[in-house]
């Protein structure tokens, strides 16, 4: 059968990562009791997953360029819906962190995979154009994953939000068993993982999108880690984080429609980015001043947008000078993001303050791109009247 790589398969599997990750948050507080841990011990379980995960981006971001992009993702999902069952009738906590730790490596396909073929599809301003729909995908499908999380939890515990990921990912890997096409060029270079890694470490340009996107991934996720406690400690029921999702995904429909209409008005990548920062500072230095109160999650909205705005585009451009080696390459960028992602995660849950992971977060992430843009304007007035403008000034 003819088979292409159509936007909603795509979009799904963009979502996938995250939706199995957040759909997990709600049952924190439940998994803390039921295996006699403490909140902070249980709040780990997120950041082991990113270790995991940061790994898992290097192994099949690998092998999408070695044996190719469709059974890449097929074997990933696969190997996510084993460590779900596995999960399934953990009686112990160690063997729990131990399927999680498998289903964050199988899960990372999902990322790494998917990216590499839209990149193997799209180019230049519709590269653009569809990383701008998987923004709006990747910021909705938390808010997404909680709600989610929250009505299994509430249902059927924590064991039942580990059926729902078994039964979600059995239900992803058929349909793209039945749709995803090889995406790879016949062209397509086996590069050197050691030699790319190499050019890349070297690259300031490709250290500063691995910090950016680790950054408002941490304004993120942290949320996600950190907010279950939150409510539990103001006397919330547990569904109520739940409900925060439709909150959040208001955010992200604002965000989405921002980051569209200034496309479409031709802005480029560093006012983006500038706007994106400030948003994130502002609503992190909110929630700092709200976070005893209920009222902390609507400023998150502002949290939610700038990652919306951000990532799309951050994603879009990092490796524009990776063409010749996009899956090698995709998997290095991957690694560096999650390993910094999951550090970051540590620490906020040590924290166990939301507000102050947000401003600190969002503060780096704003030194950060106003180092961009130093460096963007240094290029266009070192670029000689006449001549067309560097590939790094477009978006």
């Amino acid at each position: 059968m003819q088979r292409r790589l159509t936007l909603t398969l795509a979009t799904l599997m963009m979502m996938f990562p995250q939706i199995v990750e957040t759909i997990y948050s709600p049952a924190l507080t439940h998994i803390a009791d039921g295996f006699h841990v403490s909140a902070e011990v249980a709040a780990q379980t997120l950041s082991c997953y990113f270790f995991a995960f940061a790994f898992g981006v290097v192994i099949w971001g690998r092998l999408c360029d070695v044996i190719g992009r469709r059974p890449t993702i097929l074997a990933g999902l696969a190997l996510y819906l084993l460590a779900s069952i596995i999960a399934i009738f953990s009686t112990g906590f160690t063997l729990l962190l131990a399927a999680r730790v498998l289903a964050a490596f199988g899960a990372a396909v999902g990322s790494v995979g998917t990216q590499t073929a839209i990149r193997d599809r799209f180019d230049g301003y519709e590269l653009a154009r569809v990383f701008s729909v998987m923004g709006i995908a990747m910021a909705v499908s938390p808010a997404v994953g909680v709600l989610s999380g929250a009505l299994l939890t509430h249902y059927w515990g924590y064991q039942g939000v580990f059926a729902g990921l078994a039964a979600l990912a059995a239900l992803l890997l058929a349909y793209a068993a039945w749709q995803l096409p090889e995406t790879r060029p016949a062209q397509v270079v086996k590069s050197s993982f050691f030699g790319t890694f190499g050019r890349m470490v070297k690259d300031g340009d490709i250290w500063r999108s691995a910090w950016l996107v680790a950054l408002f991934n941490v304004c993120m996720f942290s949320y996600y880690q950190l907010a279950p406690f939150r409510f539990e400690a103001l006397g919330l029921p547990p569904q109520w984080f739940g409900y925060t999702g439709l909150v959040l995904a208001a955010g992200v429909g604002i965000g989405a429609a921002i980051n569209k209409f200034l496309i479409a008005k031709q802005w480029l990548f560093t006012p983006l980015l500038m706007l994106a920062c400030v948003l994130a500072l502002i609503g992190g230095g909110l929630v700092f001043l709200l976070e005893d109160k209920l009222w902390f999650v609507l400023p998150m909205m502002l949290v939610v947008m700038a990652y919306g705005i951000a990532i799309p585009n951050i994603l879009a451009r990092a490796l524009r000078n990776y063409k010749d080696c996009m899956g090698t390459a995709g998997a290095i960028l991957g690694l560096m993001y999650y390993l910094m992602l999951a550090a970051g995660l540590v620490l906020a849950g040590l924290a166990q303050r939301p507000g102050i992971v947000l401003m600190t977060s969002s503060a780096c992430a704003l030194l950060l791109a106003l180092t961009v843009v130093r460096g963007e304007r240094n290029i266009a007035i070192s670029t000689q009247p006449g001549k067309p403008l560097p590939d790094r000034l477009l978006r």
